[in-house]
C-alpha cells in the first residue's frame, strides 16, 4: 500500500458493481486534475479496462503528461515511468540491460522505466526506429527480453505514447505494425475559454496533482479489466462490429484496412465503454462512437482522398470516411419481435 490510504467503499453486490464503480471514481478523480475533458478520459479509461495501449497525437501543452501522472496517481500502489523519447535514445534505456557486478562476479539486471504500471512515452516518433521496436513486445505480450531471458511487466500495465503533429524534422513516423498495437489515437486538444480561465486560476498556488490521492487499488483496476469479460455483446452487433472493420478494406479510399486486431480492439473497447455508462451489455451506439479512434491510426488512404482531406478539413474528411463504412456495413435496426438481441442481454 501506499502512503495514502485509500477510502473506504460502500460495499457493491456484484463484480460488475465494483467495477463500475471503480471507473467512476477513477474518471472524477482525474477530472479534478484534466478540466473539460470527460470524454477523453473515458476513452482512456475504457482502452485501460480493455487491456490496450493510447496514441495522443496532440500540439504540446494539452495536458498529456498530466492525464498520465493522474491516472497513475488515482491507483494506490501503482508505479508511473515517463520516457523523453529522443533520437540517441537506446533500446536498453527502456527496457532495462544486464550489468556486471565486481563482487558477485555475475551479471545483475536492472530494469529499465518500461517495468511500470502506467508508462507514458513522450514524443515516440522521436526515437529510432529499434528503440521504437523495443516497445512492441511490451505492449503486444506484456513481457520483454533481454540478454535471451524473458521478463514479465506489471500488471496492469498501461502504455500511453504521444507524437507531435508539428516539427516533423528528426522524427521517425511508427511503422504501420506498431501503431496497429495501439487500441485507440486520440488527442486532447486545447480547453473552452472558460475552462482554461479556470485552469489558469487554479494554479495560482500549486498543481492540483500535488492534491490528488489514491481512491481505487491495482486489486480493483484488475477487477475492472476482468469484468468486462462479462459485458454482453449480441451476435447481431459482433457481426457489424467484422463487417465494418471489413469494409475498410473495401472502400475506393483506402489502401490498407483495420486488421483482425482493429475488430478486436473495437469489441473490446465497446464492451468498456459500456461498463463506464453503467451497462452490461453493448449498443450499436458504442462502436459508432469508438470507430474512428479504434480505426483511423490502422488504415492508410488514397493520395486522392487525403487530397480531398485537406480541402474539406480533417473532421469532415474522417466523418466522411465513417459514413462510408457504414453505407457499406448499416447499422443494425432493432428486430421488433427479439429487440434484445441488438439493445441488450437475452431476456
Amino acid at each position: 500500500m501506499g502512503e495514502h490510504q485509500v477510502e473506504a467503499k460502500t460495499p457493491a453486490e456484484t463484480p460488475f458493481e465494483r467495477a463500475v464503480e471503480t471507473a467512476k471514481r477513477v474518471r472524477a478523480n482525474v477530472e479534478t486534475v484534466v478540466q473539460g475533458k470527460t470524454a477523453q478520459i473515458d476513452l482512456v479509461i475504457a482502452t485501460l479496462a480493455g487491456g490496450g495501449n493510447v496514441l495522443f497525437e496532440d500540439v504540446p501543452g494539452t495536458a498529456k503528461t498530466i492525464l498520465a501522472r493522474s491516472l497513475a496517481g488515482s491507483i494506490d500502489g501503482a508505479v508511473m515511468s515517463r520516457v523523453q523519447c529522443t533520437p540517441d535514445l537506446q533500446p536498453t534505456d527502456v527496457t532495462g540491460l544486464s550489468v556486471f557486478d565486481q563482487r558477485s562476479r555475475e551479471f545483475e539486471f536492472r530494469p529499465g522505466p518500461v517495468f511500470a504500471n502506467v508508462l507514458l512515452v513522450d514524443e515516440i516518433n522521436r526515437a529510432m526506429p529499434r528503440t521504437q521496436s523495443a516497445l512492441l513486445e511490451a505492449m503486444a505480450e506484456h513481457q520483454v527480453t533481454v540478454d535471451g531471458v524473458t521478463r514479465e511487466v506489471p500488471q496492469p500495465f498501461f502504455l500511453m505514447a504521444t507524437e507531435n503533429p508539428l516539427e516533423q524534422e528528426g522524427t521517425f513516423p511508427l511503422p504501420e505494425a506498431q501503431l496497429d498495437r495501439f487500441f485507440v489515437k486520440t488527442e486532447l486538444g486545447y480547453p473552452a475559454p472558460e475552462q482554461e480561465f479556470d485552469i489558469v486560476r487554479g494554479q495560482r498556488e500549486a498543481h492540483p496533482i500535488t492534491r490528488l490521492r489514491p481512491v481505487v487499488t491495482l486489486d480493483d483496476v484488475r477487477e475492472l479489466m476482468h469484468a468486462i469479460e462479462d459485458v454482453y455483446v449480441d451476435d447481431v452487433i459482433l457481426r457489424w462490429i467484422v463487417d465494418l472493420v471489413r469494409a475498410t478494406r473495401e472502400l475506393e479510399e483506402t489502401t490498407v484496412g483495420g486488421s483482425v486486431r482493429a475488430t478486436i480492439a473495437l469489441d473490446r473497447v465497446a464492451r468498456a465503454r459500456a461498463l463506464l455508462d453503467e451497462r452490461d451489455f453493448v449498443q450499436p451506439a458504442d462502436v459508432e462512437a469508438l470507430f474512428l479512434p479504434v480505426m483511423t491510426h490502422r488504415v492508410a488512404f488514397t493520395p486522392a482522398f487525403l487530397g480531398e482531406a485537406r480541402r474539406m478539413g480533417r473532421d469532415e474528411a474522417l466523418a466522411t470516411f465513417q459514413r462510408r463504412c457504414l453505407e457499406r456495413a448499416p447499422r443494425p435496426e432493432p428486430d421488433p419481435e427479439h429487440e434484445l438481441r441488438v439493445l441488450g442481454r437475452p431476456a
